[in-house]
C-alpha cells in the first residue's frame, strides 16, 4: 500500500494543524518533508503501531547517512510534533518520540564570518543586471543580520521609509523591528525606486525576480554565491572558508559584538533569537581580537620578582 494511501488522513491532519497555527510555508514544508520521510520507513504500519524503537531506528539511519546531528534533531522535533497532534486528534494514545533524547551538538563552535574590513570588498564584487537589488540583498544580510528566508518574505509594507525601519517576520512568525543605518536606508530607498515591475499588480514583495515574481530563496542564495566566487579570488585568505548567504548574518553579529557597541541582549533582539544561548556563540571572537584586547592591558608589577 503506497504511503499516501495508508497515511493520507494523518498527513492531511498534520498540514491543516500547521496552517491553522500560522506556521510559515517554509516551516510547513520542512516539517512535512521530515514526517513523510519518517513514515516511508513504515510503509505497512499505521501510526498507532509505531513505537519508540521505530523512531530511534529511523533517526539512526539519518545519522548514518552522513546528514549530521543537527539534521537528526530537526527530524526528531518534527516527529515529536507530529505525534503530539496525532494524540490531539485521537489517532494514537501516546507519543513514541517524546522520550527519545536529542543528540548533543557543538554549541560553542566559532561561527564562520567575514571580517568587518572585508565586507565592503564583497559588495563591490556584485556585477549583475540588477545591481542595486542585489547589493541591497547582500547589504541587508551583512549589516542588518537578515536571514535568507526573511529577505524572501520582505514586503514593501514592511519598510517604513520615513523612520528608516524594517519590520521583519522571523522564525516562529515573530516580528522584530530593525532601524537601518543611514547609508543602508538610502540604499533601500533607491532599491525600492528601481524595483522590477511585478507580474501581478497586487504583488507586495520587496524583491522581484526578472520573471516578475517574488524573488525565491534559491535566487537570493545565488546572489551571494556569485559574489563569493569573485571575492575569494581577490581575497585568498578566504579561499578555504565555507562561505554562504547565512555566513553574512554571522558576520553582522560577530562584527557588531566585537565592536563593543552592543550588548548581548540587544544583539539577541536584532537577530530575533528566542533563546539568548543561541546568541552567545558570537561571544567567541577571533584570536586576533583577543590579542588586540589584551594588548591594551598594562599590568603594574613589582620590580623585584
Amino acid at each position: 500500500m503506497p504511503i499516501d494511501d495508508l497515511h493520507e488522513e494523518v498527513l492531511d491532519t498534520f498540514v491543516v494543524w500547521l496552517k491553522d497555527r500560522g506556521y510559515t510555508q517554509e516551516t510547513q514544508t520542512g516539517y512535512l518533508h521530515d514526517v513523510r520521510l519518517f513514515l516511508r520507513s513504515f510503509p505497512d504500519k499505521p501510526v498507532s503501531a509505531i513505537r519508540k524503537i521505530d523512531v530511534m531506528g529511523h533517526l539512526t539511519k539519518i545519522r548514518n547517512s552522513g546528514s549530521g546531528e543537527r539534521a537528526r534533531n530537526r527530524s526528531l522535533s518534527a516527529i515529536r510534533l507530529f505525534f503530539k497532534i496525532m494524540i490531539e486528534f485521537e489517532f494514537v494514545n501516546s507519543n513514541p518520540a517524546i522520550d527519545v533524547p536529542k543528540s548533543k551538538v557543538e554549541k560553542n563552535k566559532v561561527p564562520v564570518y567575514i571580517e568587518k574590513n572585508d565586507l565592503g570588498g564583497l559588495l563591490e564584487k556584485v556585477s549583475s543586471k540588477y545591481f542595486v537589488r542585489d547589493i541591497t540583498i547582500l547589504a541587508l544580510m551583512s549589516y542588518s543580520g537578515l536571514r535568507v528566508g526573511e529577505i524572501h518574505r520582505l514586503n514593501i509594507s514592511d519598510y517604513q521609509e520615513q523612520s528608516g525601519q524594517l519590520a521583519i517576520l522571523g522564525k516562529g512568525r515573530k516580528w522584530r523591528y530593525i532601524p537601518l543605518p543611514t547609508d543602508l536606508n538610502v540604499l533601500v530607498k533607491q532599491c525600492l525606486t528601481e524595483r522590477l515591475v511585478p507580474k501581478r499588480h497586487k504583488e507586495n514583495a520587496f524583491f522581484i525576480s526578472r520573471l516578475g515574481r517574488r524573488l525565491s530563496k534559491r535566487a537570493i542564495q545565488y546572489v551571494a554565491e556569485h559574489a563569493f566566487h569573485t571575492f575569494k579570488v581577490e581575497n585568498p585568505q578566504y579561499k578555504d572558508t565555507p562561505l554562504s548567504a547565512h555566513k553574512l548574518r554571522h558576520s553582522f553579529a560577530t562584527n557588531l559584538l566585537a565592536s563593543g557597541h552592543v550588548d548581548l541582549r540587544t544583539l539577541q533582539e536584532l537577530l530575533g533569537h528566542e533563546d539568548i544561548s543561541t546568541t552567545q556563540i558570537y561571544t567567541h571572537v577571533s584570536d586576533k581580537a583577543k590579542k588586540e584586547a589584551m594588548a591594551a592591558v598594562h599590568p603594574i608589577l613589582p620590580i623585584n620578582y
